[in-house]
C-alpha cells in the first residue's frame, strides 16, 4: 500500500496529473468532491465547509470554534482516505496530514506564471487580467490555508519528495516521473510500516474525535500521539480538572495504554466562541 499525495498550483494541470496517476497505477483518485463528501458525512456542515475548505480563513473564522472542528474532520477525512490503501489524494494539506507514514510519496506540481496564465485564459475564456486576478486568488487562498491550519509554507520544497514543473512536462510525462521515483522510493518494508503507522494515527483521531465531539471537553488544539503503549494528549486547558477528565476518559478508550498529559494549563485561557 503506498499513499500518493499531491499538492499543486492552480492550472499547473493538479487534477489531471492526479487523475492519470491514479489511473495509472490503478489506484483510487481522492477528489475535491470525494473529500467534500466524507466531511459532511461526518458531521461538518456545507456552509462552514465553504469558510474553511482550501482557503484562508477569515480573522473571525480563524478565531471561532469551527475552525478546531474542521481540523479534526478534515483529518479524520485523510485518515479515512488513506486507509482504503493504495491512493491519490490532492489537496486540502494531505501531504502533512499523512506525512509520519513511511509509505506516503508527496509531490508537488508547479508551473510558471505565463504558462498558468495562458492555460486558463483557454480553458474559460478570460483576459489576462481575469486570469492573473485567479492565480493571484488562488496562491493566497492556498497559502492562508496551509498557513492558518498547519503553520506552514506550503512552497516549501523541503515538505516533499518532488516537485514536477508541468510548464516543460505533459500530462503523460508528469505521471511517467512521479510513478517511476515513488515505486523507487518506496519499499515494501515501508509500505509495512506504513499500514501500521496509519493504525496508530486512525486510533489517535478517532480517541481526540470522542474527547471533543463526545465528552466536549473544552481542550484547545487537541492532540493524541501514540507511541507504543503510551498515548499523550497535547492541548490548551484552562483547569487541571479538564486535563485530568480528558485522561480519565482516555484511559477507558484507549484500555491497556498509559496515558500520559501534556496539556498545558492557562487559567486566563478562552475557549472559542
Amino acid at each position: 500500500m503506498a499513499v500518493i499525495t499531491i499538492s499543486r498550483q492552480v492550472a499547473a494541470l493538479g487534477d489531471e496529473v492526479a487523475a492519470a496517476l491514479a489511473e495509472r497505477l490503478g489506484y483510487k483518485f481522492i477528489n475535491r468532491k470525494i473529500v467534500e463528501k466524507k466531511l459532511i458525512d461526518l458531521g461538518f456542515s456545507e456552509a462552514k465547509l465553504k469558510k474553511y475548505d482550501e482557503r484562508k480563513p477569515g480573522f473571525f473564522a480563524s478565531l471561532a470554534k469551527d475552525h478546531d472542528e474542521y481540523m479534526n474532520y478534515l483529518q479524520t477525512a485523510m485518515l479515512d482516505a488513506a486507509s482504503e490503501g493504495d491512493c491519490v489524494l490532492i489537496g486540502r494539506g494531505s501531504f502533512i496530514i499523512l506525512e509520519e507514514l513511511p509509505n506516503r510519496f508527496a509531490v508537488r506540481l508547479v508551473s510558471s506564471n505565463q504558462v498558468r496564465l495562458e492555460r486558463l485564459m483557454k480553458e474559460f475564456n478570460w483576459d489576462e487580467k481575469q486570469a492573473q486576478q485567479r492565480i493571484d486568488e488562488s496562491d493566497a487562498n492556498r497559502l492562508g490555508f496551509h498557513k492558518s491550519f498547519f503553520n506552514l509554507v506550503s512552497e516549501d520544497p523541503a515538505y516533499y519528495h518532488m516537485t514536477v514543473n508541468t510548464s516543460f512536462m505533459d500530462i503523460d510525462a508528469a505521471v511517467d516521473t512521479i510513478a517511476t521515483s515513488m515505486k523507487k522510493c518506496i519499499t515494501a518494508e515501508q509500505e509495512k510500516l506504513g499500514e501500521e503507522k496509519l493504525k496508530d494515527l486512525i486510533a489517535a483521531q478517532k480517541l481526540v474525535n470522542i474527547l471533543i465531539f463526545e465528552h466536549k471537553l473544552p481542550v484547545n488544539f487537541l492532540h493524541a500521539v501514540i507511541n507504543g503503549d503510551t498515548v499523550t494528549l497535547q492541548g490548551v486547558a484552562d483547569s487541571v480538572a479538564v486535563a485530568e477528565q480528558a485522561v480519565t476518559v482516555a484511559q477507558k478508550v484507549m484500555s491497556g495504554k498509559k496515558i500520559v498529559s501534556s496539556i498545558s494549563i492557562v487559567q486566563d485561557f478562552k475557549s472559542y466562541p
